[in-house]
């Protein structure tokens, strides 16, 4: 298939000078030992597969071991699973955001210490180039050397755990084991009164959506349009009220927009609108739409920012659905222009959601003629965000779990992938468990079996 067909295009080309040890996306041929562990496994587009798969080791000097006690599936995991993302191959161990105990750890680790908890960023940085030293984290210079990312985006971002080969084909974290590279600047110790449930977040969602906000700029009374109603656009969101924003507005379909109503925070309910896209009309049209829609709730001009945190793969209109197909255009630009569209003139636009690589029909004019600034929000640097994130969880300023809607084990995550991409059981954000995680948190969801 096509995503396989690109990993061994990139093998013939081959990688730019390798700094770090890159394409080990599980380690049949790497471990030889017979120990073994669970993991989850890309086998095809629309397949991933729970196995038995030989166990990490350490490969390099600066390598850590963890032992898995919490991971999670999130939205853009969907896009590998859509193979929507090139340079997936067979066998490939997925996951992106996790957290555990230290297992090993290799001769150079300084700082992380055997049998203590950490949570990874799902980033993979060296911690010492241009990027790293600005804490702009996902975008460091020695943890991805893939030509054909160098070719299709000017210049490559930091790896990525579990993401394709395109993003430096590292194992990730839907495993009971994983390696971790440079362990002392990819991994942040996990305080005593922090419990696995809330600190897993830290790996991804809670930065993502902290970026969305911070890098596109929510300022006091802003009015703030969130295109995806996601675990992403549901944090996204309650950050845009810790910025002062008077009115937050969810545009997705159902379940997810009565999922957003139950869990928004109750001091806050006056402040919350929400917009069913399938209810209303799109493309030329005098009948109303998700623009007007928005400028009628905004006072006529529209809302002063729009953050697009669902994703360019899903096509509304049959025009964009069949250039899709036909590999006329990667990413559809329906979202962005409607957020284009529909906020005020010289207004913001920030996309987060996952974009791959080149769409059609975009609407450049609207945003020369009325100054809007589209800011493309980047992969989150998780290293610019997450220790002050960790501090509000502590002080209690923030509660990830309010995004919780399910517990599962590692050994269903399969069947959890497939009925998230269905929206089946409402489920939002997920915890899921391995043989090694510690007591369910007091006020989690209890476990669900598959």
């Amino acid at each position: 298939m096509a995503s396989q067909a690109a990993y061994l295009v990139e093998k013939v080309i081959g990688h730019q000078k390798e700094e770090v040890k890159q394409d080990v996306a599980n380690f049949k041929g790497v471990n030889d030992s017979g120990d073994t562990m669970k993991a989850l496994v890309w086998q095809g587009k629309q397949k991933v597969e729970v196995v038995d798969t030989p166990k990490p080791k350490i490969i390099e000097d600066g390598d850590v071991i963890l032992k898995v006690t919490g991971t999670t599936v999130c939205g853009s995991d969907l896009h590998l699973l859509h193979g929507s993302v090139i340079q997936m191959n067979k066998g490939d161990i997925l996951g992106h955001e996790f957290c555990g105990v230290v297992d090993q750890v290799g001769p150079a680790v300084k700082n992380v210490q055997i049998g203590k908890r950490y949570v990874a960023a799902f980033q993979i940085t060296c911690g010492e180039c241009f990027y790293c030293k600005q804490k702009l984290s996902s975008q460091c210079e020695k943890t991805n050397t893939n030509t054909t990312a160098k070719a299709m985006y000017g210049t490559q971002s930091a790896g990525f755990f579990g993401y394709s080969h395109f993003t430096g084909g590292f194992a990730g974290g839907q495993a009971e084991f994983v390696r971790v590279p440079l362990g002392d600047v990819n991994l942040l110790e996990i305080p005593e009164d922090v419990p696995d449930e809330k600190a897993l977040y830290l790996s991804d969602v809670l930065p993502t959506a902290y970026n969305a906000v911070k890098d596109t700029a929510v300022y006091p009374n802003d009015q703030v349009a969130i295109f995806g109603a996601g675990p992403i656009g549901q944090m996204a969101g309650v950050f845009a009220i810790g910025e002062g924003a008077s009115k937050v507005i969810f545009v997705d379909t159902e379940p997810r927009l009565s999922a957003i109503a139950s869990r928004w925070p109750s001091e806050h309910k006056d402040k919350l609108k929400l917009v069913d896209y399938k209810k209303l009309s799109f493309g030329v049209t005098n009948k109303e739409t998700v623009v007007s829609k928005l400028k009628e709730i905004c006072g006529g001009r529209g809302p002063d920012v729009a953050l697009e945190c669902a994703a360019g793969e899903y096509a509304k209109g049959w025009v964009h659905w069949l250039e899709m197909s036909v590999g006329a255009e990667t990413d559809t630009s329906e979202i962005l222009n409607e957020m284009i569209e529909s906020v005020r003139n010289y207004g913001r636009a920030g996309v987060t959601g996952v974009y791959v690589g080149y769409t059609n029909h975009f609407n450049i004019g609207s945003i020369m003629q009325r100054g809007i600034r589209l800011i493309g929000n980047g992969q989150s640097p998780v290293m610019k965000y997450w220790e002050g994130l960790l501090k509000k969880i502590q002080l209690g300023e923030l509660d990830p779990t309010q995004m919780l809607s399910h517990r599962f084990r590692l050994e269903d995550i399969d069947k959890v992938y497939y009925k998230f991409d269905a929206k089946e059981d409402n489920i939002q954000k997920v915890f899921v468990e391995t043989k090694f995680s510690f007591p369910r948190a007091e006020g989690t969801p209890e476990l669900t079996q598959l």
